[in-house]
């Protein structure tokens, strides 16, 4: 699923998951809203729609060593956060999700303004894919927010995880960033891992890959991404 180059703030669609966010940690029916602000702060990566998930402890989105699951696959593969945001929402232990509808360039950012119902025990989930890459996404999940008051942020500078779903060959026709233009999504393409693990990085042409479609200002050094969330009722 390839994607328009953009560097708009990404409008939010807000999807009910249909669950109670009345957990064990709380009896309160406040409503909570929370802002989710995610900032690339790569050199010319591209960041996809977020996928954004609260939660309560018992859903886990990823960890390092796993199976990816389908829709977190999809996510990592073609930049779709829809799979994955309707995958949370069938998990009992999810309140509510969102999704962005614009990718953002470097040094842009992306926003979004998620309410549910509070409870101590919140947790949040964001996820998205650096478009021009195979199946490596960025993210945090299991962030525990329900201790933040009216007005207090928490501030994560994630790891960049490879999916593990999808060989990093690089080449124009397997990615769906601006620097490919290839396809998304494609279960039946070859992995060597099968599991997630943190990226190691991408192979350009400068290092003598020559199919490879990316070139040095593709490159990331440490996080792609600063995720800023602040309580704001």
């Amino acid at each position: 699923m390839p994607f328009r180059k953009s560097t708009s703030l990404g409008a939010a669609i807000l999807i009910a998951a249909g669950i109670s966010a009345c957990g064990g940690g709380s009896s309160s029916n406040d409503q909570a809203t929370y802002q989710v602000v995610v900032t690339n702060v790569t050199s010319a990566q591209v960041l996809t729609p977020l996928g954004v998930v609260i939660h309560r402890p018992g859903y886990t989105a990823w960890s390092a060593g796993s199976t990816a699951s389908i829709g977190l696959e999809n996510l990592a593969e073609s930049g779709n956060p829809a799979p994955f945001v309707d995958e949370a929402g069938l998990n009992i232990n999810v309140d509510t999700v969102a999704m962005g509808t614009t990718p953002f360039t470097a040094g842009n950012s992306q926003t979004i303004d998620i309410t549910t119902t509070y409870a101590n025990n919140l947790e949040l989930t964001v996820a998205s894919m650096l478009g021009n890459t195979n199946d490596a996404f960025t993210g945090v999940t299991n962030w525990k927010i329900g201790r933040l008051n009216v007005g207090d942020s928490m501030i994560a500078m994630p790891h960049v995880y490879d999916s593990g779903t999808e060989d990093n060959v690089e080449t124009a026709a397997t990615m769906p960033g601006p620097a490919a233009g290839g396809e998304g999504y494609n279960p039946g393409r070859p992995s060597v891992t099968s599991v997630i693990t943190i990226h190691p990085g991408v192979v350009t042409q400068a290092d003598g890959l020559s199919t490879s479609a990316l070139t040095e200002v593709d490159r990331w050094l440490g996080p792609a991404a600063k995720i800023v969330v602040t309580r704001t009722q």
